[in-house]
């Protein structure tokens, strides 16, 4: 896929991309039905079961788009070749925030061509190491970080050295997550779209044990065919010396940002993910 992404303009594979995301939102029933529900739950009071349909398809061919642009980077080498087909705003926060010394914690969402951030992050000079989570193909988890690790980013594997992470920041390093999924982490319980779901708490607790500065970012695909990163201003922590209740109204605060912005794109999140699956009392705590 990558090869052949290679061999046409990227309008065309793109146009593609977006044709085999359509056919997945017919040919994957389970994943065209989570989405149709997670968009219901989130927009029923607000949108019509057609509009809430229309979005659902939209969500894939976006998927398509987004996914096709993640795999025609992967030839990427360095900033010229990736300014081609992007544009990064809010540089500023990052870089003021990164002459303080602190260390800086950059909060992402499954969100657009999720994976560029790493890219950018490398090739403007940050290094970041980058918190995800294995995959299932050993091969594919390979391949996706040695693309990350060729512009100076890391990868490590969700949940594992945390000792790594707090050295990184409090010696003035960066590392990058997605906090938007329902995952096997400690976690706790804040409202997105209204309704409460299980978060990953790490960052907040992280921000609160090194003062470290966290600043929300995410690629969206334009209507020009131009992704665009958004990097947000810092986010002031609430610190009242109470780490639980911080946690937690940290978490929210992280999780608010990205529903906003969410709701200005929203066929560009994955809504297939099923983000509120755990209940209250399952969480990992």
């Amino acid at each position: 896929m990558i090869f052949i992404s290679q061999l046409f303009p990227r309008k065309v594979w793109l146009a593609m991309c977006g044709f085999l995301g359509r056919l997945a939102y017919h040919l994957v029933p389970r994943f065209r039905k989570l989405t149709i529900k997670h968009l219901t739950m989130a927009y029923g009071s607000e949108k019509s079961t057609q509009e809430i349909k229309d979005l659902s398809r939209d969500v894939f061919i976006m998927m398509g788009k987004n996914g096709g642009d993640i795999i025609r980077a992967f030839d990427v080498r360095d900033l010229e070749s990736f300014r081609k087909f992007t544009v990064a705003n809010g540089l500023e926060h990052a870089r003021e925030a990164y002459a303080r010394g602190k260390g800086i914690i950059f909060l992402g969402a499954h969100f657009g061509a999720f994976e560029l951030m790493a890219t950018e992050l490398s090739l403007q000079g940050f290094n970041p190491l980058i918190i995800g989570t294995p995959m299932k193909d050993e091969r594919l988890t390979a391949l996706v970080w040695k693309n990350r690790n060729k512009f100076g980013e890391q990868s490590v594997a969700r949940g594992k050295d945390t000792f790594r992470l707090l050295k990184t920041l409090k010696s003035g390093g960066t590392f990058g997550l997605l906090i938007d999924q329902d995952t096997k982490v400690k976690s706790v319980f804040v409202d997105f779209f209204g309704i409460p779901c299980a978060t990953p708490a790490g960052a907040a607790w992280l921000a609160i044990k090194t003062r470290a500065a966290v600043i929300p970012l995410y690629f969206h695909l334009r209507d020009d065919g131009i992704q665009e990163l958004n990097i947000l201003p810092e986010v002031e922590l609430s610190l009242t010396g109470n780490e639980e209740e911080d946690v937690k109204v940290n978490t929210q605060k992280f999780t608010t940002i990205f529903e906003t912005e969410i709701r200005k794109y929203p066929a560009q999140w994955l809504w297939m993910h099923e983000r509120w699956k755990t209940k209250p009392g399952e969480e990992i705590i």
